[in-house]
Formats: structure tokens, C-alpha cells, sequence
């Protein structure tokens, strides 16, 4: 007698991706009224340029000075009460919005935002960073390591309300991701 296999359906991270995920402040890494609070606004699109409407973005950074109220700082926690952690599902149009303070300059980096994507069909997330065009990023060690062409996928883009990023998962303009 011969056995017929059948193929399972495929599972990625759902249908159980939310259980768990929901962060109280959200997008929110500071309140909205913060003096010096800005907006970062962006969309996760897949390798057509569609958007993905069930992502999650994940941010971790510096207060503006810097630092991080946190023990593995290297220099020392400071008690800023800054938590400098968001996390924001998309929506349907694949858009994402954070409100936070503008980081500061890590010793031998330029100010950036650490992000982690999560999304369908990837198991292991996905990691970038958020430069800002109008600091020096010509010494900071992560830059420098990626192609130059390929900079400006890190690269924040001015706007009225703060700053545009969008996260490319696929693609001629595949946003840069590091192997951590």
C-alpha cells in the first residue's frame, strides 16, 4: 500500500500575531504635546509597491542627549523617565506613525532610530535604521559599512509634520536590513 502525503497549509507568524504584541502607549513614545515632540510617518510596502496592511514596527532610541534610560547604557543609565520605545501596527494602506523626541548623537554614531519589522511571510524580524538628512552621517560606523547607493533607503525624508520613512521589503528600493 502506498501512503498519499499531503501538504499542510502554510503558517508564518499568524493568526496568532497579535496575542501579546498590544504596547499600551503604542506609537506614542512620547505624548503628542511633548515641547520638541515630532512625527515620523511612514508605509511598509512589499516588493511590487503594494502596501502591507499587517506589519508591525517596533522603534528603540536615544533621548536627545543621547542616552538611554536603561542599565546597558554604556555610560551609565540616566533617569531621564525617557523610555524611547514605540510600537505601531500598520493599517490598511500599510501606513505607520510615530511620535517621539529627535535623538541624540551616540558616542561615535550619528542620531538614528533602531527599528524591527515584523510582518507576514518573515519568521525572524527584520532590522533598519532611521537616519535624519540634515545630520553629519559621514562618520557613523553603520553607515559606512553599507554600499553607497544604498544610503539613502536610511535616510528619513524632511517633512512639515517631522519626517517620512518607508520601510521596502523587496525590490529596486529594498530598504537596507542588517544581519543581527
Amino acid at each position: 500500500m502506498t501512503e498519499s502525503l499531503v501538504t499542510t497549509s502554510s503558517q508564518t507568524v499568524g493568526p496568532f500575531f497579535a496575542i501579546g504584541l498590544p504596547w499600551e502607549d503604542g506609537p506614542f513614545v512620547v505624548a503628542p504635546d511633548t515641547p520638541g515632540a515630532i512625527r515620523i510617518v511612514g508605509r511598509v510596502l512589499d516588493g511590487a509597491g503594494d502596501p502591507v496592511p499587517d506589519a508591525l514596527i517596533e522603534t528603540w532610541q536615544a533621548d536627545p542627549d543621547g542616552r538611554f534610560d536603561h542599565p546597558d547604557d554604556p555610560r551609565g543609565a540616566v533617569a531621564s523617565g525617557f523610555r524611547g520605545f514605540g510600537r505601531c501596527p500598520t493599517d490598511v494602506n500599510g501606513r505607520f506613525e510615530f511620535v517621539t523626541l529627535k535623538p541624540g548623537a551616540l558616542p561615535g554614531q550619528a542620531p538614528h532610530i533602531a527599528v524591527s519589522v515584523f510582518c507576514r511571510g518573515i519568521l525572524v524580524r527584520l532590522v533598519t535604521r532611521i537616519y535624519f538628512p540634515e545630520d553629519n552621517l559621514d562618520d557613523d560606523p553603520v553607515l559606512a559599512v553599507v554600499e553607497p547607493a544604498l544610503r539613502q533607503t536610511l535616510v528619513a525624508s524632511a517633512a512639515p509634520y517631522g519626517y517620512r520613512f518607508d520601510i521596502v521589503l523587496q525590490g529596486p528600493d529594498e530598504t537596507v536590513f542588517f544581519d543581527v
